[in-house]
């Protein structure tokens, strides 16, 4: 699981990196006004013709944006199946401590419910003397 964890993180990088640089490459829409003024040369031939460039860099863009997608969506769904790592703390592996003794009962014996099911000599033997 952990390798293909690892496998989900550098194809996310790798996608995320090729698009900066596909969208880095794209030319805004202002680029086309700015050629209508002679910014642009008619002689100017491309790898992709006129406007295939632009289908071809947006295209690829879209189909590396839904691979970072899923590949976000697949780290998240299975990031959250892995157990919580142990912190780390001392206090983790001592045992629960025991509860306070309630005055007036011994060990195991249930606390009487009310001021009246305890005999009076038993808890004046609770209270401290001068």
């Amino acid at each position: 699981m952990n390798i293909f964890l690892n496998l989900l993180l550098v194809i996310q990088i790798l996608s995320a990196l090729a698009m900066i640089g596909l969208i880095l490459m794209q030319h805004g829409k202002g680029a086309d006004a700015g050629a209508a003024f002679g910014g642009g040369g008619a002689g100017s031939a491309s790898l992709f013709g006129a406007t295939g460039g632009a289908n071809f860099l947006s295209r690829t863009t879209a189909v590396l944006a839904a691979v970072f997608l899923a590949c976000t969506l697949g780290l998240a769904y299975f990031g959250n199946l892995r157990t919580a790592p142990s912190s780390g703390s001392v206090l983790e592996g001592l045992p629960a401590a025991p509860a306070q003794q309630i005055p007036g009962t011994t060990p195991g014996q249930a606390p009487a419910s009310g001021a009246a099911a305890q005999p009076a000599a038993e808890g004046a033997a609770q209270i401290p003397g001068k």
